[in-house]
């Protein structure tokens, strides 16, 4: 019981990304009340603000769709704690019927979703090591749904289509999970993914309108969805739980639980490969020491 209790209660410091609204915001609120230090990361810098000042938490501005923002992030990151204990690589959006390729050479829904959130846990890799760390993507159940997953075109440059990248992404994030417990396991790095279900929140607001995946969170059916709060709950429990104990690393939940993955996603090759193929992706880009 008191190695229990002392699990439960102790501090941590959580940077959150996609923290200035929905799921990322009340879990932010949430494990701040419970005692933890926690980084709010947002793009918004009005509505990143609000959310820390809130809290009483530390905040950083960066938009995923341009990578440097995302060395920058990192950087600022690295400067301002010793330690994280949770990194919750929760930014992500819905974008529309157009390709969208980002100032780096990226389709915008991959980048923003899956290679910004690569490239910064790389970035801050030794440090999430040192600190023992848990690193949690969130997921959707949209990458069982809509993902049509090819290695060949990440970039989605041979066929578009919105709900298709978007669950692309979503099973990316998934692979990342899997293959950072595969690879830093042994050196006390701990990862998940989950899933936290139909949210009615901004993010489905903020999105284009057309994206298709966006009917989801409008119109009559929004009033069946759950709020941010119930959304974060998963987010909240993986933050606060001990890796091992309470859940297995590399694993996918939702509500709580193991949860099932798409075909694609049962394959270690596959996630070996899209970490090998994201690191060319990312050759060339700064580190911290740069």
């Amino acid at each position: 019981m008191g190695t229990l209790l002392m699990r439960e209660n102790a501090k941590k410091t959580i940077v959150i990304t996609g923290a200035s609204d929905g799921i990322g915001a009340a879990a932010a609120r949430r494990l701040s009340s419970a005692g933890h230090d926690v980084v709010v990361v947002g793009r918004s810098p009005e509505k990143t603000r609000s959310v820390a000042e809130s809290i009483g938490a530390r905040h950083f501005v960066a938009d995923y769709s341009d990578l440097s923002q995302v060395h920058a992030l990192a950087s600022d990151i690295a400067e301002s704690t010793d330690r994280i204990d949770v990194l919750a690589n929760n930014a992500g959006g819905i974008f529309g019927k157009g390709r969208w390729i980002t100032t780096d050479g990226h389709e915008m829904t991959f980048q923003v979703n899956y290679l910004a959130q690569f490239y910064l846990t790389r970035l801050l890799i030794d440090r999430l090591i040192s600190s023992n760390a848990t690193v949690i993507n969130t997921s959707s159940l949209v990458h069982r749904l809509f993902s049509r997953f090819s290695l060949e075109d990440l970039d989605a440059e041979n066929r578009y289509d919105p709900r298709t990248a978007y669950g692309n992404a979503k099973l990316a994030d998934l692979l990342h999970a899997q293959e950072l417990s595969r690879r830093y396991g042994h050196l006390g790095l701990t990862s998940a993914s989950f899933h936290p279900g139909v949210i009615s929140s901004n993010f489905a607001q903020e999105s284009v309108a057309g994206a298709g995946v966006d009917a989801l969170y409008r119109g009559p059916a929004q009033k069946l969805l759950s709020g941010p709060d119930q959304g974060a709950d998963t987010l909240v429990w993986l933050a606060e739980a001990a890796p091992w104990a309470d859940f297995g690393s590399g694993g996918y939940f939702a509500k709580k639980k193991p949860a099932s993955i798409a075909r694609p996603a049962q394959d270690p090759l596959t996630a070996y490969k899209l970490w090998e193929t994201s690191e060319q992706m990312i050759e060339g880009l700064p580190d911290l020491a740069s």
